[in-house]
């Protein structure tokens, strides 16, 4: 980053540019600097070894397009003031702070009942009361509460920057071409009808290819099954050390990742107990991982080493996949053979698979359609203006089963 400038050469976008102190002062914050320890695709990596890029580029890459897009809407006679697009720079720059380590593959292992959202939002109510209520138009925007509502369609919507920014990165770094969008060409065929964003006719073709690219990327990158594979086995490891943990178990871990093995921490704990929120801020891809690394060599709990040696080592859950759910007496059947096999408990022994379904739907109108604005003013969803788009097929609810278990195990 160039400060005197306030330049940053981004590999995706090219030059983004910082416009002021304020958005300056939001990127330096940090709890915004912490998104550089975190991995954007989380264990992507043993799939595609490029996906190491991080939250932290992911959210400058999103401010920078969330400038194109309000001066955009500005060329089209839009009234958007300097605060408000400041506003909305500094809202798509924090959204992703309340993410844990490793992105989302930990969620509902170190913390309970809470979504990221709602933790991002936590953090940015502590920012703004550093910064004296400056970040009150931002937090608006999150939250939807805002007069000009298309704002948070920028930010949380079908067509959102978030959205423009990942599945270009992410092919980006994952070298997967076909996630590779226009999003320039979108951008610039963006519009506003009764507060609402639309999309000029004249890019449908675009909109089919975004609509296209994010199914493809889902189930090549996203839900890849190593991927999934990789998530099951970090998840079960991080089980395993709680489980320890509440038996009374000693672990030489960092006081962050320690706070949260020790404690069942929840959407109340976070809301009444600042502490939660200090260890969280606290917490990356560096706690779990040196925590993996000492546990891999040293840990004398034979299924909590032996997990943390096939992470270290790429050794990963092998993963089967069925159209319908796996059956418990398979699932009892492995367990016991690991039991037999490591001299486990059968409790021991199922830390050592694991048995769930991936599930993803591309587009849903009653969520928020993609609007097409013909030239008439006339609007169209583009699931009616599309001549070539299944819509059916992308909304379509698509389930897979999976089991998970230790390679050896056959």
């Amino acid at each position: 980053m160039d400060t005197k400038r306030k330049i940053i050469n981004d590999p995706v976008f090219g030059f983004i540019n910082i416009p002021d102190e304020f958005i300056f002062r939001i990127i330096n914050h940090p709890y915004v600097q912490r998104l550089n320890r975190i991995r954007q695709l989380g264990l992507a990596f043993y799939v595609y070894p490029g996906a190491v890029h991080t939250r932290f580029h992911h959210s400058l890459g999103a401010m920078h397009l969330m400038s194109e897009a309000i001066n955009q809407l500005r060329s089209n006679g839009h009234p958007i003031s300097d605060e408000e697009k400041s506003g909305a720079m500094a809202c798509i720059l924090m959204h992703d702070i309340g993410h844990g380590p490793f992105s989302h593959a930990l969620e509902n292992t170190l913390v309970h009942g809470i979504r990221h959202e709602e933790i991002s939002l936590l953090l940015m109510d502590r920012m703004n009361r550093e910064m004296n209520g400056q970040l009150d138009l931002a937090i608006a925007i999150f939250k939807d509460t805002y007069p000009k509502r298309f704002l948070h369609q920028l930010v949380s919507g079908q067509l959102d920057v978030d959205r423009l920014d990942y599945l270009r990165r992410d092919s980006f770094f994952t070298g997967v071409t076909e996630g590779n969008i226009g999003s320039a060409r979108i951008l610039k065929m963006l519009n506003l009808k009764d507060d609402k964003l639309v999309i000029e006719a004249k890019g449908i073709y675009s909109i089919e290819n975004f609509l296209m690219a994010r199914r493809l990327m889902y189930w090549q990158v996203y839900l890849h099954k190593t991927a999934v594979a990789a998530e099951n086995m970090l998840i079960n490891t991080l089980r395993r050390a709680k489980q320890l943990a509440s038996e009374g178990e000693k672990f030489d871990v960092t006081p962050a990742l320690r706070y949260f093995l020790y404690n069942h921490v929840d959407q109340t704990i976070f809301e009444n107990r600042f502490e939660a929120l200090l260890y969280f801020i606290e917490l990356d891809d560096n706690d779990i991982e040196c925590a993996l690394k000492v546990w891999a060599g040293r840990h004398p709990d034979k299924v909590l080493s032996m997990l943390s040696r096939g992470l270290i080592n790429r050794n990963l859950f092998k993963i089967e996949l069925s159209s319908t759910p796996v059956p418990p007496e398979i699932v009892r059947e492995k367990t016991a053979i690991y039991a037999q096999r490591y001299d486990l408990s059968p409790e021991d022994a199922s830390y050592l698979l694991s048995s769930n379904s991936i599930t993803t739907d591309m587009y849903r109108e009653e969520d928020d359609s993609i609007a097409i604005l013909y030239k008439d003013g006339t609007i169209k969803d583009i699931s009616d203006a599309s001549d070539m788009l299944n819509i059916q097929l992308l909304s379509k609810k698509i389930v897979k089963y999976y089991l998970c278990f230790l390679r050896d195990s056959k």
